[in-house]
């Protein structure tokens, strides 16, 4: 069977690390992005030149008529996919809730919410035995953020990944007989540029001596839990969470 992975947010960060050790592992490799066509189509390169098999595919996942158009185009490209990982999400500047615009709030949970379980609604199509599919597994991108709260800088952001993670559970016991894992990694303090897209760029030196290992994890310390989790090592876990936190 063709092992066939949809990365959404694949075109930098944690998404392009696991899009390129996917490729490793032996999957075709589908990168979802909404703007940044320049950074999917570099990693897409990357992955083609090295051997493997990649593509990109541009969609605004929190639009279920593109989610819909995406799912439909890999399936006459490629094939059914295997496994999804929701990783696309968004944050915003640190604000407290009293300065949040419902604007900003409508923009973040249609995103880091309705946008995964739509994409997990098109997985699951595609997986399910009950559709003639072969199985498969989703793995969900939380954070750490849903259990800490992130109070004064983005309890939004916080509360969108602790319906992910209800979501997963959830989920996880809806498709088990369907053959279907669904499980959630939840990172800590990631030394990504997401940082900077809120606002602090220093901000792993700011809060690693709260972390008991003292410092920031690297992208491919998610990216190698996220691929063993859609492992068949990982053939028995769904509904499961995982902290790849150094131990926050």
């Amino acid at each position: 069977m063709n092992k066939i992975i949809l990365i959404t947010g694949g075109s930098d960060g944690i998404g392009a690390v696991t899009a390129q050790l996917a490729a490793k592992e032996g999957y075709s490799v589908c990168i979802n992005y909404h703007q940044n066509h320049i950074a999917a189509n570099r990693i897409v390169e990357k992955i083609n030149d090295e051997g493997g098999s990649a593509y990109a595919f541009q969609a605004d996942i929190s639009v279920e008529s593109e989610v819909i158009d995406m799912f439909t185009s890999i399936d006459n490209q490629i094939g059914r996919i295997t496994a999804l990982v929701n990783n696309a999400g968004i944050i915003e500047s640190q604000q407290k809730l009293v300065d949040m615009s419902g604007e900003r709030l409508q923009k973040i949970f249609a995103i880091n919410v309705i946008g995964s379980f739509l994409c997990a609604r098109e997985a699951i199509k595609r997986m399910s035995v009950r559709f003639q599919g072969n199985g498969g597994s989703i793995v969900n991108i939380s954070s750490m953020a849903s259990r800490l709260g992130a109070p004064f800088e983005y309890i939004d952001y916080a509360a969108t990944k602790g319906a992910i993670d209800s979501m997963t559970v959830g989920l996880s016991k809806e498709v088990a007989e369907d053959q279907i894992r669904v499980n959630v990694i939840r990172p800590g303090t990631i030394i990504t540029d997401i940082h900077s897209k809120a606002g602090e760029p220093g901000r792993v030196d700011r809060v690693k001596e709260f972390i008991p290992m003292k410092r920031g994890g690297q992208p491919d310390e998610v990216a190698k839990a996220i691929l063993w989790l859609l492992s068949d090592e990982a053939s028995y876990i769904t509904g499961a969470t995982l902290d790849v936190s150094g131990g926050r």
